[in-house]
């Protein structure tokens, strides 16, 4: 019997990467078996385009910092080459074309993206793409998949459920308390950081 490759796939802006991110990288590919997970720092989200983010060079930079050591992370720049809004239906083609036909991909995301997932862009071509794994968000409860099911017919047979990890860590949170002049130990690994103090990240506020 041929054993499938599992790839995660945990997109973002990662402005920045934080200890969050590792965490959960680390227990859905323990929960799923996932062989990889790959980061793919956002170019443009086109659900934040009126939001400043930090340039991609700087959250390129970061998120080398992050995984650097881990072989079971990697790092896709395909939306930071890529010109326009960023779509993770589009960002599914491109990463099938590139890998094995025999590989089962899974879209991490937090519960709360799954109960937007009917607007999101093509969300029925993303579901026959690739798989979800749903985790939760602090705060936010668990999606009604029964009701996600009318929006998108064949979902429920799309998506893994999952109870954890529960993380309670956000990257607006790390940026305030850099502008503020507080400490970000513990929630940024310690090279990213040092990364944002030695280039003066963060500290006008949101974005850098």
């Amino acid at each position: 019997m041929e054993v499938v490759r599992k790839t995660g796939i945990l997109g973002g802006t990662f402005d920045p990467v934080h200890t969050g991110h590792i965490l959960l990288a680390e227990e859905v590919a323990g929960r799923l078996g996932l062989c990889e997970v790959v980061f793919i720092p956002a170019g443009h989200p086109w659900l934040k385009e009126n939001g400043a983010i930090t340039s991609a060079e700087h959250r390129l930079a970061m998120l080398k910092l992050a995984v650097a050591g881990r072989p079971l992370f990697s790092i896709s720049t395909m939306e930071l080459e890529r010109p326009g809004p960023s779509y993770t239906a589009d960002t599914m083609v491109e990463l099938g074309r590139r890998r094995s036909a025999e590989e089962e991909l899974y879209f991490i995301l937090g519960w709360d993206n799954l109960k937007e997932l009917p607007r999101w862009h093509q969300p029925q071509k993303l579901i026959s793409l690739c798989k979800l794994a749903a985790v939760p968000r602090v705060g936010s409860q668990a999606p009604d998949l029964d009701e996600l099911e009318k929006s998108l017919p064949g979902i429920k047979g799309r998506v893994a459920m999952l109870d954890g990890p529960h993380i309670d860590i956000s990257a607006s949170e790390i940026r305030r308390r850099v502008a503020a002049g507080l400490s970000i130990e513990g929630l940024v690994p310690p090279d990213v950081a040092l990364y944002i103090e030695e280039h003066g990240l963060y500290r006008g506020g949101e974005g850098g």
